[in-house]
């Protein structure tokens, strides 16, 4: 990856881009902080801890704001054009010493959208390294269609189904995602990705942000809850969330179960468990 390209010719080539930088240090600790303390208020509740790390921009204000943060918006754009969604925002954290991994896999295998008009900002809350578990991401893997993959359901595995890409991966040629807190990459939906365990004293802590061009769907025409983030929305396939009605508000809370309904059915297709 040629740091003298700009930023959609890197992108074309390699099918990702890093490092962004997003927000300051101070900022992404104030961020870390906020989902922290969050964390520890809903400890005794762990449906609604469940719900905060899969949908933190509907419960928190601060990753609202961050979804849409206009240096994000701007290269996802210069990606998929002006019409933007947030699909999902996750966050993806290995505790200390944690033997969590993510396998090689395909982020748009088993979403069942109508399109590859994605891009995935990975963003760091906390230093992210190859002993904490970074990214690989192989260059150029992008331009393959999906390929098959395995369910595993390992009980490491972060991803929902422990799902593994079935053929050969050229690990050897992968290339290792540093970002320091505030940070992101950027990777197509089509990319071969992966991250190891963490073995150091501190979390890491990322925030998945899946942009998809606000004219894509689900192939099943489930009206799934997206944020409209940037032009317009002409096409009206899915449920837009406005931002959320305060911090850990119980009517967001309602709002997000019922989009794991709906999500489960196409996250699972085909699973009988």
């Amino acid at each position: 990856m040629s740091s003298t390209l700009n930023l959609e010719t890197r992108y074309q080539q390699d099918g990702f881009v890093f490092p962004l930088d997003i927000l300051s240090a101070e900022d992404a600790s104030q961020l870390r902080a906020d989902l922290e303390t969050a964390e520890a208020e809903l400890e005794q509740h762990p449906e609604r801890l469940a719900l905060l790390r899969g949908y933190p921009d509907r419960l928190l204000p601060s990753f609202d704001k961050v979804i849409r943060h206009p240096t994000m918006i701007d290269a996802a754009s210069r990606i998929l054009g002006p019409d933007l969604m947030v699909w999902s925002a996750a966050l993806f954290i290995k505790e200390p010493d944690s033997p969590s991994i993510v396998s090689w896999h395909q982020d748009l295998t088993y979403w069942g959208l109508n399109d590859a008009e994605e891009t995935t900002c990975w963003l760091a809350l906390s230093q992210v390294s190859q002993s904490s578990g970074a990214m690989k991401f192989v260059p150029g893997s992008h331009r393959q269609n999906i390929v098959d993959h395995v369910d595993t359901f390992a009980k490491d595995n972060l991803l929902t189904r422990g799902q593994e890409i079935a053929v050969d991966v050229g690990e050897e040629d992968a290339v290792l995602v540093k970002l320091k807190p505030g940070q992101a990459s950027l990777h197509h939906g089509h990319l071969f990705h992966a991250s190891g365990p963490n073995s150091t004293s501190d979390r890491r802590i990322g925030c998945a942000i899946r942009y998809i061009k606000a004219s894509m769907s689900q192939r099943d025409e489930t009206k799934t809850l997206v944020a409209h983030v940037s032009g317009e929305d002409l096409w009206q396939n899915f449920r837009v969330a406005g931002s959320p009605r305060g911090r850990l508000n119980e009517l967001d809370f309602e709002m997000c179960r019922q989009d794991v309904a709906a999500k489960s059915s196409i996250l699972y297709d085909g699973v009988d468990r």
